[in-house]
């Protein structure tokens, strides 16, 4: 609906020109700060710098292997980005891994707190409390990949919120990751890694408890299956029920979660693994806050706009089937078979905007019923060869992804109003009028390869390119007022190109060019097959090991949005492709040990996110969601000796500077700081009681804006008590 425009906030927190200068110096300051360090630690020569993909520092991590576990804060491997198994160090481009025992000493229960501890990420809303969405460097994504497959290939988000029982790590690759993974966003990519079943016996069980009804178990057991030489199973699982702070009808929010996963070694040349994720979700349909004159009112985090019968139901099951084979040392096939099922159905009011008085929240009456089901087959050889006197790693593939979507809509065009300020429930349902019956399928092909070569002397190339090709199809059975797209035929070009020099051992520095293919799913004025949206990003970094136990990572980036879809501004019923959007900024990471005992994991970001060309919103606009300013910071201590022995502590504080709400910036969320802490006590190596607090200054705050009508309140202050037990 229109906004009125003499409501309409500043919320720039720069100017564009000063803001560029500065993310300029810090850039200078970050990246090459860190080569004075290291030149002051070694005056060794270049020809004494030894390379090799399976080199690894300190004594914790030396067995860590991609998508393993992660002793302490700081992984050194990861295949998010390259598909192999390759040290972080020889990545260019940003890699941030947010370990298992971060997730357990934080008690982190959402993954968007999981994700506060990584630099350039917020989390971008909720979409009513169905789903995780989240803003990395400036830009929305929706959607995740689980050891490496993206999520719900035929829809544009995940059905339901994540949980995180079966968890080993999250890694966060930073700026567009088309080349391996296809279609997505130009931010970045969330992969979450699972975990993997043992040979040996292991478990763990969690009971907790906390503010405002809060009640969650969770566990996991692994062993190995008598009666098949090399065969291995766990099975993760999680009930919670979460009646949270914004609770309107005495009903629990639940989520239950079972995952069974299985790997078998054949042969010590073969390994096959399973992993299968189930989830339902029941929830309050809520969409939060509704801004009023440039701004949101927290006078009460707790008021609701919706009615009590609002609700939302959603399943999520996920399988994916490995299999690897050895051919000789140099030589592996890999063949990864994925399928993904599930729906969701609700029944809600939601807010539609304000009288003239602003006095009045009018309202609308929307019920939903969507399925969705997807297949993806990867298949792959990785290489590993000398060619031309350089040592060559090269990955090629084919991806075939089929996914269909069934969106089933009734809506009514008229639901009471309520009171802004004093919201009451209680009002009749009304008859539902059929919006639409559309179902959408997309078939793409992706053909891609990557190499990566050790050139010596300290430097290192990685190149990639990717082309995907495709149909997106529409069907619609009943007639209604909603234009329904006419099929597409999609196809994108996706390549990359990075360069890693290290100068001395403890120092990376690296240079990247990345980009992002996303087809269009908008209908588009006149136009039956619309150009796909495109990313690009320029990317430098540096990586320094202060410590063998201690990395601090830097990067600088600017990032455009090309083909951005918008409304007509004369027939709003289209969209049109007119849009440009670009996001440049720095950010710096650290993760490790400082000394025994005392972890820390945190980041820092300065970001310039804004509108460069479109029709429909003012350049120069900002992003919404994305602050100028952010960081976040978590360290624990155990004590190591004496009376003390066996107890932890830990401290953290997240701050997020001022958003934009919506991209007119007619209204802003403002800026906040969050102090989070921990006390633990291990009873043994079998057992753990620990007790965490979040928001301890009780600070009233906005965590997620979405647009006018979404904007969802931190919580105030929340203490969860929590015992552990482990085999």
């Amino acid at each position: 609906m229109p906004h009125d425009h003499d409501n309409r906030v500043d919320v720039g927190e720069f100017d564009s020109a000063c803001g560029v200068n500065r993310l300029t110096g810090l850039t200078i300051a970050l990246l090459f700060a860190s080569t004075t360090v290291v030149h002051a630690q070694s005056d060794s020569a270049l020809d004494e710098v030894v390379l090799s993909e399976l080199s690894v520092t300190g004594t914790g991590p030396a067995a860590e292997r991609a998508g393993g576990p992660v002793v302490g804060y700081r992984a050194t491997r990861s295949a998010t980005a390259t598909r192999t198994d390759t040290p972080l160090r020889d990545t260019p481009q940003s890699v941030q891994v947010v370990p298992r025992d971060v997730l357990v000493d934080q008690q982190d229960i959402r993954l968007g707190d999981a994700l506060q501890n990584v630099s350039s990420v917020q989390p971008g809303g909720t979409i009513q409390g169905r789903s995780d969405t989240f803003i990395i460097r400036g830009f929305r994504t929706q959607t995740y990949a689980i050891d490496g497959v993206l999520l719900n290939q035929a829809g544009t988000f995940s059905t339901v919120t994540r949980d995180l029982a079966d968890v080993e790590r999250i890694e966060v690759l930073k700026g567009p990751a088309s080349v391996l993974y296809g279609r997505g966003d130009p931010g970045g990519l969330i992969n979450i890694v699972t975990r993997q079943p043992t040979l040996v016996p292991s478990g763990d069980i969690n009971l907790q408890a906390g503010s405002f009804g809060f009640r969650r178990v969770q566990g996991s057991v692994s062993s190995a299956i008598e009666g098949v030489d090399g065969l291995a199973g766990r099975v993760s699982f999680a009930g919670q029920s979460d009646p949270t702070f914004r609770n309107f009808d005495g009903r629990d929010n639940s989520r239950t979660f079972v995952a069974p996963a299985f790997t078998w070694n054949p042969s010590p040349d073969t390994r096959v693994s399973f992993i299968g994720e189930f989830t339902r979700l029941d929830t309050q349909y809520d969409e939060g806050l509704v801004a009023r004159n440039g701004r949101v009112p927290l006078d009460n985090v707790a008021r609701y706009y919706g009615e009590p019968f609002s609700r939302y139901n959603s399943t999520a099951n996920f399988g994916l089937l490995k299999v690897e084979h050895d051919v000789n040392a140099n030589i592996t096939l890999r063949e990864v078979l994925n399928a993904q099922w599930g729906g969701f159905n609700f029944l809600a009011t939601r807010a539609t905007g304000l009288n003239n008085t602003k006095t009045m929240v009018t309202r609308r009456e929307t019920a939903g019923y969507s399925t969705y089901a997807a297949v993806d087959s990867q298949t792959e050889v990785v290489a590993k060869f000398d060619l031309l006197g350089f040592r060559h790693t090269v990955l090629a593939g084919v991806e075939y992804t089929n996914g269909y979507r069934h969106s089933y809509t009734t809506q009514s065009t008229n639901y009471p109003s309520v009171s802004f300020q004093n919201p009451a429930f209680g009002a009749a349902l009304v008859g539902l009028q059929l919006q639409g019956d559309l179902k959408q399928k997309n078939e793409l092909n992706g053909l891609y390869v990557q190499d990566q070569i050790d050139l010596g002397l300290g430097l290192q190339l990685l190149v990639g390119v990717r082309y995907d090709t495709g149909t997106q199809y529409y069907f619609n059975r009943t007639l209604t007022s909603r234009a329904i797209p006419p099929n597409q035929e999609l196809s994108g070009t996706s390549p990359r190109v990075g360069l890693i020099y290290r100068p001395v051992e403890p120092l990376t520095l690296y240079a990247s060019y990345s980009t992002s293919f996303k087809p269009q799913i908008d209908n588009v004025l006149n136009v039956a097959n619309p150009p796909p949206e495109t990313g690009e990003q320029y990317e430098i970094g540096s990586r320094l090991d202060l410590t063998p136990d201690l990395t601090l990572s830097a990067a600088a980036f600017r990032i455009t949005r090309n083909n951005v879809s918008a409304a007509d501004p004369v027939n709003t019923t289209y969209s049109v492709i007119t849009g440009q959007q670009r996001s440049e900024g720095v950010e710096a990471d650290l993760a490790g040990q400082i000394l025994p005992g005392w972890k820390v994991i945190g980041g820092i970001s300065f970001l310039d996110a804004r509108i460069t060309r479109d029709t429909t919103f003012a350049v120069g606009n900002r992003l919404v969601g994305a602050p100028a300013f952010s960081g976040s910071i978590w360290s624990t201590y155990q004590f190591q000796e004496g009376l003390l022995l066996g107890w932890n502590v830990g401290a953290g504080i997240t701050y997020v500077g001022r958003r934009a709400g919506d991209l007119n910036n007619s209204y802003s969320v403002g800026g906040y700081a969050r102090l989070d802490a921990a006390v633990f006590y291990d009873l043994n190596d079998h057992a753990r009681f620990s007790i965490n607090a979040r928001n301890l200054t009780d600070r009233r705050y906005i965590e997620q804006p979405f647009n006018q009508f979404n904007n969802q309140p931190g919580a105030p202050l929340s203490v969860l008590a929590t015992i552990t037990a482990r085999l």
